[in-house]
């Protein structure tokens, strides 16, 4: 069942993320950051395994993507090109009374202060841009600007010829990429949903521009669908298209992948059809062509770029709130994350039945096989049984071990699985094997 709803929900799970290690706020000791998260030891494992099954669709499996690892910073034309200096800005407004910034787009009354408590009178709306700008070398000048990435993409596109001749692929192909990107929010807000700091999974498509729309069909099924094969409910995902005055002047088509969080609906990723403006807008800035020789039709010609763009920061919420549950009451409440095994932060935790008669030992044995064996596992002799179990089921591990005096008699464990919370006797010479097998059957293709 569902422990609270809304508001009472997301202060739990933020609660839960900071008692439990997956995610603290930035500079805590002197007060915190603004938008600005620290994942913990749970929670840098859980995004890593995010990230991984990401990487793992969308290029380990697959014979048409090659991954990049671009540069966080670019030329300054570079930016000039894509239109990120002239265009990539919000309306702002701010309070003359409480000096808050609020997005203009994002009020319903431009007259007054959003704010119950206050009501002041806000400022004309004005533009602002969402680059980080800095410097590079020693003087601080104009002819020294550059500026921390708002996203990976343009990343992909300067490196189009690079790794299409480097890898020998052929439209269609894709390029993918994973890192942080940076832009200066308004208002940032809503755990780690909204943040100026972010790390993104993007893949960059491209396709001969006749087969746009059969491949944009397919990456729309495709990310909703991955969605669903690491744990989320269909329930909770939907598909919203985007109107014509939100899209990008250049694409056309685009939808987006939205989560029902406990703040209401949210996009989680982005899926848009942008044609040929990107590569057409370098060849024309940078005096490179960019186009693709076709050997077959011995024709050049602009591939269309299709885009599926994920926010590896959201994913893991979305992935974290999914999972959240709470079964029974009182005595009996059961917190527990469903997580997929997959995304897991630990796989298996061992659990010597008491610190005597040999247990520990043999518990520590397993543990460090487990680890030799690259399971992320975790050992735990401290309380009781029923507690250490309600500790891993609050952090996601699907799998307890527990090492009692039966044990060090026969060499058989008890492997507990926390959905069902069925426990079975297994051989502990058999457990990495076992474990193995369960990953390989829970992960998906």
């Amino acid at each position: 069942m569902a422990a609270n709803t809304n508001t009472d929900l997301m202060s739990t799970i933020v609660s839960l993320c900071k008692r439990r290690g997956f995610i603290f706020q930035s500079s805590e000791i002197y007060g915190g950051l603004n938008s600005c998260w620290d994942y913990g030891p749970l929670g840098v494992e859980l995004k890593r395994n995010v990230k991984d099954a990401w990487w793992r669709s969308m290029v380990t499996n697959r014979r048409d993507v090659a991954g990049i690892d671009a540069s966080i910073l670019m030329h300054p034309k570079v930016w000039e090109a894509s239109g990120h200096l002239a265009g990539f800005s919000d309306p702002l407004v701010d309070c003359k009374k409480c000096k808050e910034r609020f997005r203009a787009d994002h009020l319903e009354n431009l007259d007054k202060c959003p704010k119950p408590k206050c009501g002041g009178e806000l400022t004309d709306v004005r533009k602002f841009n969402l680059m980080f700008k800095t410097f590079m070398g020693a003087v601080e000048d104009n002819t020294a600007t550059v500026y921390l990435r708002p996203e990976t993409a343009q990343g992909i596109f300067v490196n189009f010829l690079n790794v299409q001749q480097a890898s020998r692929l052929k439209p269609p192909f894709g390029i993918a990429q994973i890192g942080k990107s940076f832009r200066n929010e308004i208002t940032p807000g809503n755990f780690t949903f909204r943040t100026r700091e972010f790390e993104q999974m993007e893949l960059q498509f491209f396709v001969p521009p006749s087969e746009d729309a059969k491949w944009y069909e397919y990456w729309f099924n495709a990310r909703r669908q991955w969605y669903q094969d690491y744990g989320i409910k269909s329930e909770n995902l939907r598909m919203r298209d985007h109107e014509k005055d939100e899209m990008a002047h250049y694409a056309k088509s685009c939808v987006d992948v939205e989560y029902k969080f406990p703040f209401g609906w949210s996009e989680l990723e982005g899926i848009a059809n942008r044609t040929d403006y990107d590569l057409k807008q370098h060849t024309e800035f940078s005096g490179k062509d960019l186009k693709y020789f076709d050997d077959e039709s011995k024709t050049h010609y602009f591939p269309y770029v299709i885009e599926p763009s994920a926010g590896a920061d959201r994913a893991t919420l979305a992935f974290l709130v999914d999972a959240y549950d709470v079964e029974g009451e009182g005595k009996d409440e059961r917190v527990v994350l469903r997580f997929h095994p997959a995304l897991a932060p630990i796989k298996v935790a061992v659990l010597p039945l008491v610190k005597r008669d040999g247990m520990p030992e043999m518990g520590e044995k397993i543990y460090q096989d487990l680890l030799d064996h690259s399971i992320k596992s975790f050992y735990d002799h401290a309380s009781s049984i029923g507690r250490r179990y309600a500790r891993q089921d609050e952090a996601g591990t699907p799998f307890c071990v527990t090492v009692d005096g039966q044990s060090t008699e026969d060499q058989t464990v008890t492997l507990r699985e926390r959905d069902s919370r069925e426990q079975y006797r297994v051989p502990a010479n058999g457990l990495v094997d076992l474990i193995n097998k369960k990953m390989r059957e829970s992960m998906v293709r």
